[in-house]
């Protein structure tokens, strides 16, 4: 036995290399067409938006006005404020505004029965598929302990 013709001969070592190329080749493949068959990347493309809301409580506490201040524009029907002691405890937007996007300077005013008094406001959007939702801004109500 030759030891040295054992390093050197490489014949067969192309069709090895090719049965894993193309085994490598076939899994990609079939992750990509299950992803989209799966429709697993759907939910990806549904980011939220960044946008700054100002908090104006009036001087009796039962009366908020929530303005949008600066970044992207949102529809209406994907924002809700939460956080209401009134029933019910959520109120969408698309009711309170004109229009149906809420840019900068777009107001809504949020009553409640009673005093806010330390409740935390939010103002939460949901995605268009209602899997995914994002806090996009939050104040505490004056006068809480």
């Amino acid at each position: 036995m030759n030891l040295k013709q054992l390093f050197t001969d490489d014949s067969a070592v192309s069709p090895v290399i090719g049965v894993i190329l193309m085994v490598a080749i076939t899994v990609i493949l079939a992750a990509v067409i299950g992803s989209f068959v799966l429709n697993l990347g759907g939910s990806i493309q549904q980011t939220a938006p960044q946008a700054s809301f100002d908090f104006d409580y009036n001087a009796s506490g039962t009366n908020v006005t929530i303005t949008h201040q600066s970044g992207d524009s949102v529809e209406a029907a994907r924002l809700n404020t939460t956080g209401l002691s009134a029933t019910p405890s959520s109120a969408e937007w698309s009711g309170k505004i004109d229009g149906t996007t809420i840019s900068a300077g777009t107001s809504a005013e949020f009553n409640n029965t009673q005093q806010w008094s330390g409740e935390t406001l939010r103002v939460v959007w949901s995605s268009p598929n209602g899997e995914t939702s994002a806090t996009l801004s939050q104040s505490t109500a004056p006068g809480g302990s």
